[in-house]
């Protein structure tokens, strides 16, 4: 029950099935995070097309949300992106806006959308931080889906500049956790990593990973990221975006995390590295300085404990896993 005289807040989280959709779900529903004058919705793609004006709209009628955490995307990992980048623009840019507009028509108090660091220029200076999202173009590798997440900053900034909106977003590095998308193809490194080292564990067969181990990454453990989610929408009133990240010193390379998984795993077998596979990006080190300003004593979870929890639930998981 809300208490008497406070407003009830009515949580909607788009993207709610997805990696960070269910770690918050989780935070709130079993770990004690939730608080009674909140009442959290959890969007599925099944529950409407945010693609759609007309379905986005109707959601908001239906549901009447206070507040917003916008987490919905088409997503994929680097050869999808690469493969098809329009498509990618052009579904990222109709979801952000229609859930943006519908969000200031409907009178929603706070939004708070979910970036990537991939937006951030190629050629810069590292470590990249807040202020540098348009300081040049990104990678040539995922240019649609960058563009388009970087249009939320822009869009935020106008609806607070146009309407006085408090809407805003968070910027985190590389998210990986139990509900994460685990296809070797379409996914992200550590979890098509995950699912390579588990069918070569049961195959008797060599792990092989595509590139040459060098690039570096900040790894976010998705339970961590809905800790600071939770922070963000009851406590940081700004409208720039902030960077949700382990520190610089805490970046890995993909051979580090390869071993890590190999580890965790218990696999006995050989691994290699294609180095006729391309490597994408070799680093885009991101600084959390505005993040520790705030949160100085926040802490994550080691790297290796994440990685060796997210194999457990894989493994465990296996037949129902997104893959």
């Amino acid at each position: 029950m809300a208490e008497p005289g406070r407003p009830k807040r009515r949580i909607l989280v788009t993207g709610g099935s997805g990696l960070v959709g269910k770690a918050i779900e989780k935070l709130v529903t079993e770990g004690g995070a939730g608080q009674r004058d909140e009442e959290w919705i959890f969007l599925s793609s099944k529950d409407g097309d945010l693609t759609d004006a007309g379905q986005t709209k109707a959601l908001f009628e239906r549901l009447q949300p206070t507040h917003v955490i916008h987490l919905a995307a088409m997503v994929g990992g680097l050869f999808r992106n690469i493969k098809y980048n329009l498509d990618f623009w052009r579904n990222n840019v109709h979801i952000n806006d229609n859930v943006l507009h519908t969000a200031y028509e409907s009178g929603v108090q706070k939004v708070v959308s979910c970036l990537s660091t991939c937006i951030f220029p190629d050629k810069t200076t590292y470590p990249i931080d807040e202020a540098m999202i348009h300081n040049g173009p990104p990678h040539d590798s995922n240019f649609g889906y960058s563009y388009a997440k970087r249009m939320i900053d822009v869009q935020n900034r106008a609806y607070f500049a146009q309407h006085g909106c408090r809407f805003t977003a968070v910027i985190p590095t590389n998210v990986f956790g139990p509900h994460d998308n685990f296809n070797i193809d379409d996914g992200h490194v550590l979890p098509g990593l995950i699912h390579k080292a588990y069918l070569a564990k049961k195959n008797g067969t060599p792990l092989t990973v595509w590139g040459t181990g060098k690039p570096r990454r900040q790894f976010i453990y998705s339970l961590d990221l809905a800790r600071l989610f939770l922070w963000v929408l009851r406590e940081y009133d700004e409208v720039e975006p902030i960077i949700l990240s382990v520190g610089e010193e805490d970046e890995v390379s993909i051979r580090e995390a390869a071993e890590c998984i190999v580890g965790a795993m218990n696999f006995k077998g050989e691994l290699h590295f294609d180095a006729t596979k391309s490597d994408g990006q070799f680093k885009k080190t991101a600084s959390n300085a505005k993040l520790k300003k705030y949160l100085p004593d926040f802490q994550f979870t080691p790297f290796h404990q994440a990685v060796k929890e997210t194999c457990d639930w894989f493994c465990a998981n296996y037949d129902t896993a997104r893959k």
